[in-house]
């Protein structure tokens, strides 16, 4: 057996399991020049609700009918290639699909003994880059400096958190449950923590944690969490716009307070990105990632769904929350 995911419709508002087909395929086999591929782990992330949308992006979305595709480690049951071998772990952009052929463009070798396979679709792969080209790159913080995460248990936040951390840096994140704020603060080495849900005057609750102001704040969530953090920001104050899960699913434009006025008093820098856009410096920032991951600089959480069946489920979780940290099928 050799099952496919397919994208059957584009969702309306959050997506729904109905916006998914499982299809039964044929197992390939490997010709000269290819590699054949088992799927061990599958990376479900937010940013591909917006390649389930047919309009011009960053990356071309995704077409219906056809299998999706997000950050996947597999394993390499048959190869044609001279640079794999049986045996060999790869991670790269693949089709959700059990068995697939490629001709190793874009694949990477990872070492299962130096880190577990799933850390190189988090912390060692493109969500920890994620979190370093973002805060170093962008955000700039010094020593001192107050630095503000939101979406802050998730993925790409918790990093955040511990990179300004080893920049010497004052870290406050904002989670959705008690839970989270508890994870920040007891593993993730956060200073202190703001539970949005509970929270009614979010302007005010970032202004109370964060009394000196906030020098970079360090956006996964958009709408009205960025609002009030501006509102706290210092003179030459950085902004750095990593996502909007807020706003993924909405249906119309949103609307709310102008930034304008804030960026030109505040002098304030404002900056979107991603991680592909400084490509050629991966290779010098996983190493330096993973020596802090040795060095017990960096820890993670992961939040590991089982089943290949699961992995539109564990997508539509993202949505609600359901995640700490990395959210990651094995299958």
């Amino acid at each position: 057996m050799n099952n496919s995911i397919r994208l059957k419709s584009r969702p309306e508002g959050i997506p729904t399991l109905e916006n998914f087909e499982f299809v039964e395929v044929d197992k390939p086999k490997a010709s000269e020049g290819q590699v054949l591929l088992k799927t061990k782990y599958v990376s479900v992330d937010p940013y591909l609700r917006g390649r389930m949308r047919d309009e011009k992006s960053y990356i071309t979305p995704f077409e219906l009918d056809k299998p999706l595709q997000s950050g996947i480690i597999a394993e390499v049951v048959e190869s044609h290639i001279s640079d794999f071998k049986k045996g060999d772990f790869v991670n790269g952009m693949l089709e959700w699909k059990q068995f697939q052929t490629s001709n190793g463009k874009g694949l990477q070798k990872v070492d299962s003994s130096k880190a577990p396979l799933s850390a190189y679709l988090g912390v060692l792969g493109l969500t920890g880059i994620t979190a370093y080209v973002g805060l170093l790159k962008i955000g700039e913080p010094k020593e001192g400096e107050t630095v503000l995460v939101s979406g802050a248990s998730g993925a790409v936040g918790s990093v955040v958190g511990q990179l300004a951390k080893i920049k010497g840096c004052k870290v406050v994140g904002i989670a959705g449950s008690d839970e989270k704020i508890k994870l920040l603060q007891n593993t993730f080495g956060f200073d202190a923590g703001i539970n949005y849900k509970t929270t009614n005057q979010m302007r005010k609750a970032i202004k109370e944690t964060c009394p000196n102001g906030v020098d970079v704040y360090f956006d996964n969530v958009g709408g009205e969490i960025l609002d009030a953090a501006m509102a706290n920001m210092n003179r030459f104050g950085r902004v750095v716009n990593c996502g909007a899960i807020s706003l993924y699913n909405e249906t119309e434009q949103p609307t709310g307070p102008r930034l304008e006025t804030s960026l030109v008093k505040k002098s304030l820098k404002m900056q979107g990105f991603i991680a592909r856009d400084y490509q050629d410096e991966f290779k010098e920032i996983v190493p330096q990632l993973a020596t802090w991951l040795n060095d017990n600089k960096l820890t993670y959480e992961e939040t590991i769904v089982e089943g290949f069946e699961n992995i539109p489920r564990a997508f539509i979780d993202l949505f609600e929350g359901k995640n700490k940290g990395k959210m990651v099928v094995k299958v």
